[in-house]
């Protein structure tokens, strides 16, 4: 696991999420214009982790249980094409949220009551790390202690079934962007999120050495007027992590949740620009590094080196950010010009 985490955190490479559900994955497809059928499901996340030079710029790639699963017209399973380009595979196992009893718009994160067997098969089919996402909504008077307290107690225990089986739990607890709360009201969920995850990561005696948090920026809800600039964000956001979360967990990955590609490189590159906490900070995006990639390609086996060449271009520009060292609205804004097709974000 040591060294597991060790190569995820590889300087200037990030996690590509790839782990959309059934019912995600459709929705994206279909928003782009294409039928959301299994070949093009399949044909989708091979064009993803086919991608010339991705390994350069990621480290990890988090699948889906279909797509673990998957051979591709490569004759290969998806990841073994992972592992031979030094790339590692990981797998989203929480199965989605289902409504909190008597506390209205507040979720549960499911997915224990098979996990120690599912994680035994997800090792043999080749995966190496986890992923667990719980979620939090901003509004009057939530997120509940209960709420809060209850998925932190399903993080850990999914945490320490991931180490028991020898996988590195990327553990999630995503405060969400909707509503219009202020960003110091986000700072203070996640504050108080993070800090009861890792009482019950403690009680649950997770190896902190040998786990990933994975969590959002410190930002205003997306319809608050009032949104703050990249270096307030890197300001409160360092300030958050540094009070909540431990010197020994060895690495940050930040979720995009929605951001838009370009908005969230910009933020990324701020926040990791003023670090200089003890944690080894890079990015775990979905949506925001594959939106170009998709939007060219339209399930058109023509459009497949365009929309790879995308999302090499996001994913460099996001290892730059990850070294502080993105300063480059005008090379963004010559790729969108020459690829008109990725200004539209699925």
């Amino acid at each position: 696991m040591k060294a597991t985490v060790a190569a995820l955190l590889t300087h200037g490479k990030g996690i590509l999420a790839a782990d959309e559900s059934f019912g995600t994955i459709e929705k994206r497809l279909k928003k782009a214009g294409i039928p959301a059928t299994d070949e093009n499901r399949r044909a989708y996340r091979e064009l993803l982790v086919t991608t010339p030079g991705l390994k350069d710029f990621v480290s990890g790639v988090i699948l889906f249980d279909e797509t673990i699963r998957e051979w591709t017209m490569l004759g290969k399973t998806i990841p073994e094409l992972l592992q031979d380009q030094g790339i590692i595979p990981g797998i989203k196992v929480d199965k989605g949220t289902v409504p909190m009893a008597n506390f209205p718009g507040e979720k549960l994160t499911q997915g224990l009551d098979d996990l120690r067997g599912r994680l035994a098969e997800y090792h043999a089919l080749g995966a190496r790390f986890t992923k667990w996402r719980a979620v939090f909504t901003v509004g009057e008077g939530t997120p509940t202690t209960p709420c809060i307290e209850a998925n932190a107690r399903m993080l850990a225990i999914f945490a320490s079934l991931s180490q028991e089986a020898g996988l590195v739990p990327i553990v999630e607890p995503e405060v969400l962007m909707d509503g219009n709360h202020t960003i110091e009201r986000c700072e203070q969920i996640i504050y108080v999120t993070l800090r009861t995850v890792f009482d019950a990561l403690f009680q649950h005696r997770v190896v902190l050495e040998n786990m990933l948090l994975k969590t959002g920026m410190v930002l205003a809800g997306a319809e608050c007027p009032e949104q703050a600039d990249p270096d307030l964000i890197a300001d409160l956001t360092l300030r958050c992590l540094a009070r909540a979360v431990p010197v020994a967990v060895p690495g940050i990955v930040f979720l995009s949740g929605g951001q838009e590609a370009g908005v969230a490189t910009q933020r990324l590159n701020a926040i990791c620009r003023a670090s200089n906490g003890p944690w080894t900070l890079t990015y775990s995006f979905g949506r925001a590094l594959q939106a170009p990639a998709l939007n060219l390609w339209k399930g058109d086996r023509a459009n497949i080196t365009a929309a790879q060449d995308a999302l090499h271009e996001q994913a460099r520009e996001n290892s730059l950010a990850v070294q502080g060292t993105y300063s480059s609205p005008e090379k963004q804004e010559t790729f969108r010009t020459n690829n008109p097709q990725t200004t539209q974000i699925v």
